[in-house]
């Protein structure tokens, strides 16, 4: 009896995960495009970019205008703000950047540097804050942005400060994302990373640039972002700070941020 309960329970669990949900990919393939595009998108256009017919996708549409996902503008539709004001309620995103943002505030001023923070998503990471050099030259990137994971310092950073089998899955996942950026000695380079406790290097994608990345730290050790600063040389700048006060002032801050999330002092 008892194996017959397991045999049922074990086909129970594979029916669970090979189950699809048609209505829901369809909603969500709307979304996606609405997302990614920058104009409103005609529901004929709309329905070639998610692969769908316009039949298929028409009530899902309405719905979706109904609830405040999806606003319609003349005849075609756009993303509306919900989906990022539902986004702000998720809490460890929250505190996050409740926290960030004073911190980040004072080092871009102290500095006059720019600074962003990015968390890991699959096989990605995005950028979730950033402030801008207050002189206003400077290199800066745009929040929600996708960067790739192994060839930055950040992305590193973020793989480095991990238990074993996190660091495998993120850079599998990473690798399968781009994997023209395999490198046979990640494992070596991550280690390095941890044992220093944050990179810095000169960009592999931007000449001239230099890019120095801290871990934020969870109450485990391992990484829930990267607080990273991109500095460049200013030649019409001779007490620009110097790139040793740069490393000093953000591993300050990144402990602060670490502090105010939930790490202990260490």
């Amino acid at each position: 009896m008892k194996d017959d309960f397991s045999v049922a329970e074990k086909s129970t669990e594979a029916n669970a995960r090979s189950y699809s949900a048609p209505a829901l990919e369809k909603g969500l393939d709307i979304l996606e495009v609405l997302c990614r595009s920058q104009s409103p998108v005609s529901l004929k256009d709309l329905a070639g970019q998610a692969g769908r017919s316009v039949g298929e996708i028409y009530r899902m549409v309405l719905c979706l205008v109904n609830r405040g996902y999806v606003a319609q503008v003349d005849d075609s539709y756009t993303i509306t703000t919900k989906l990022f004001e539902l986004s702000q309620l998720n809490p460890p995103t929250h505190k996050l950047l409740l926290e960030a943002t004073p911190i980040m505030n004072k080092l871009a001023s102290e500095l006059d540097v720019s600074c962003h923070l990015t968390v890991y998503n699959h096989g990605k990471q995005v950028v979730v804050a950033k402030v801008d050099t207050p002189s206003g030259m400077g290199f800066s990137l745009r929040v929600g942005s996708d960067l790739d994971v192994l060839i930055s310092v950040s992305g590193r950073v973020l793989v480095a400060f991990q238990d074993n089998e996190t660091r495998n899955l993120r850079i599998a996942e990473s690798l399968q994302r781009r994997a023209d950026q395999e490198d046979p000695q990640i494992a070596v380079v991550l280690d390095f990373i941890r044992e220093c406790g944050y990179e810095s290097s000169p960009s592999s994608q931007v000449r001239g640039l230099y890019a120095v990345s801290f871990p934020i730290l969870d109450s485990q050790g391992h990484a829930n972002a990267a607080l990273t600063v991109p500095y460049a040389e200013r030649i019409d700048q001779a007490q620009r700070k110097p790139i040793a006060v740069i490393h000093e002032a953000l591993a300050e801050a990144a402990k602060l941020l670490s502090e105010k999330i939930g790490c202990p002092s260490r």
